[in-house]
């Protein structure tokens, strides 16, 4: 991924010297205007929220298993051989069941990721949106994000566009286009 980002800025900076005219570039940082938007806080307040909810059931999940497992180790010895492997096999059930419930909720392709996708993007869409309007309206040929995989060794702070989308955001909120 860094050496894709890394051929795509070297790219920009061979074409914007070998072009008759300079080529503008800007950068934002997502995660500036990510703090700023009530939209945002709200979202990740929501998604918080659920995490916890989450969480605490996985938590009720697995502290029943040790329970039943501590009770377990402490009986075994004294339990028929069919007595410990019913016991054994309802544990090795319940820690499957932990597995998917961890996995449904937080796996790759989970609820989480589910929830973050529906929940963030109409606002990734608005800061998107944001983005494009003022990079045409100054004229900015690129944008960077500087808080993702592109590291910048230095920046002028005349080309940090952040509060500009801000700003921008909250025309585009009011109704202004």
């Amino acid at each position: 991924m860094k050496v894709k980002l890394t051929l795509l800025f070297a790219a920009v900076l061979l074409f914007s010297f070998s072009g008759k005219a300079q080529q503008k570039i800007g950068y934002v940082d997502s995660d500036a205007i990510m703090s700023k938007l009530p939209d945002a806080q709200d979202a990740q307040k929501q998604i918080d929220a659920q995490i916890k909810e989450w969480q605490e059931e996985l938590d009720k999940m697995e502290k029943n298993w040790k329970s039943r497992y501590d009770d377990y180790q402490n009986r075994k010895l004294t339990m028929s051989n069919r007595k410990r492997a019913e016991t054994e096999k309802e544990l090795m059930s319940m820690e499957e069941k932990i597995r998917d419930y961890r996995q449904k909720k937080f796996g790759a392709k989970g609820e989480l990721f589910k929830l973050q996708e529906d929940i963030m993007k109409p606002i990734q869409n608005k800061i998107f949106a944001a983005i494009q309007k003022v990079a045409d309206e100054d004229d900015f040929d690129y944008v960077f994000d500087r808080s993702g995989d592109v590291i910048f060794l230095y920046t002028k702070d005349k080309w940090d566009l952040t509060q500009k989308v801000i700003d921008t955001i909250k025309e585009l909120g009011n109704g202004g286009n």
